[in-house]
């Protein structure tokens, strides 16, 4: 472990530190000293013991019983989004009140009223209370998304592929078997032809996957043309990205390890290993063009890449369509001013001169199980080849 982890390990617990310390504060100002019967030892211990609550979790897997690195990691992952969204709205009060200061915008008798500083602080509680039900309920309830292409190319016998698409499952602890049989009933639902993986299916830690039968869960879906996938950073992060891959296979999914494989003699389907890979591993993805030798360009080309950032080197091989996720799509309102900015498309579709590029927002959730500002989604695509010349029509 280098000087400059060690550095961004101490930058983070700092930080992460210094922010609970300062909700707990307005959180006692505000609260917590006008309640007679609660102690400002009683109230601190609370607050930190559910502050650190999703590290301890975390960390404590291998040596706690599951059940308490359970309730331990869901009481914490809820924090982080409480953390997230007190620290916004706090954060945003002092400021108007730093500004009132020079200002003078805000009556004396609104300022010097107790009453309205207990009702703000009841105001701000309510708030991220109600942010959380509603993000939780809404991280529950997928919804399908639906894209309509066409790939100027024959595809053997095929006029038409329905493919689907799911990313970023997270599969784990908190998005657990239950989950993953309701995600299996809507794929088959959709009759896929193919069913494809871009990423992030195991959550770092593969134990549960195993445990709780997510591999005979997974054996369930039925596309004619069979399940892909790729890994994504998350099955790199838990170290275990080998067994990881392993499990997959044994559950039926045949994972593109920067290789590609050619279905029904029809059209090509590339994976790309993840970019975390060379960070976690050691083992760099390779170059495109080389994994695309002795590709027939004159077939559609569909390239799996979990995160959409190489998209001019997929344009310049040739590839028709890339599907990615990754991004969440921010996960967090207002988060995905950012995914932005970090990449040409966060989400949705992009024509980038031949290439098509998909971005979904995932279906699952990493950290906090709740979703604001964007959706879970299945994405069913269907791809219509208009080539020349057509021998068939797939049934």
């Amino acid at each position: 472990m280098n000087k400059f982890v060690f550095v961004f390990i101490g930058i983070f617990i700092f930080s992460y530190g210094m922010i609970n310390y300062y909700i707990g504060l307005r959180g006692w100002q505000a609260l917590g000293s006008r309640i007679p019967w609660l102690s400002g030892n009683v109230y601190w211990a609370v607050f930190w013991f559910i502050a650190l609550s999703y590290l301890v979790g975390r960390l404590g897997q291998k040596f706690l019983p599951t059940g308490i690195t359970y309730w331990l990691t869901l009481v914490g992952a809820y924090w982080l989004a409480a953390m997230f969204y007190f620290f916004i709205i706090l954060a945003g009060i002092d400021l108007v009140l730093l500004l009132d200061r020079g200002l003078g915008f805000i009556p004396e008798s609104v300022k010097l009223n107790p009453r309205n500083s207990r009702l703000l602080g009841h105001m701000v509680l309510a708030a991220v209370t109600l942010i959380l039900i509603y993000g939780t309920w809404n991280a529950r309830h997928p919804r399908i998304t639906h894209y309509d292409i066409s790939i100027p190319k024959q595809a053997g016998d095929l006029r038409q592929l329905r493919v689907v698409m799911v990313s970023d499952i997270h599969l784990g602890e908190i998005i657990h078997n239950g989950r993953l049989t309701r995600l299996v009933e809507a794929v088959n639902r959709l009759n896929p032809d193919v069913v494809l993986m871009p990423g992030d299916i195991i959550d770092e830690h593969i134990g549960p996957f195993v445990e709780q039968g997510m591999i005979n869960t997974f054996r369930q879906l039925t596309p004619r043309y069979g399940i892909y996938a790729v890994p994504g950073n998350h099955e790199y992060i838990g170290g275990h990205i080998d067994k990881a891959l392993h499990y997959l296979n044994e559950a039926g999914i045949e994972v593109l390890l920067d290789r590609y494989s050619k279905v029904a003699e029809s059209f090509y389907i590339i994976g790309r290993d993840d970019r975390s890979g060379r960070r976690f591993s050691g083992r760099g993805s390779r170059e495109l063009a080389d994994i695309m030798t002795g590709i027939d360009r004159s077939l559609p080309i569909i390239l799996l890449d979990h995160q959409p950032s190489r998209l001019e080197e997929a344009r310049l091989n040739g590839v028709d369509l890339q599907l990615s996720g990754h991004t969440h799509r921010g996960q967090l309102f207002p988060n995905h001013l950012i995914t932005q900015r970090i990449y040409e498309i966060d989400w949705g579709i992009l024509r980038k001169g031949s290439l098509q590029v998909i971005v979904s927002s995932g279906f699952g959730t990493w950290g906090p199980p709740i979703r604001v500002g964007n959706y879970p989604e299945v994405v069913d695509i269907t791809i219509n080849f208009e080539g020349e010349k057509h021998t068939a029509v797939s049934p």
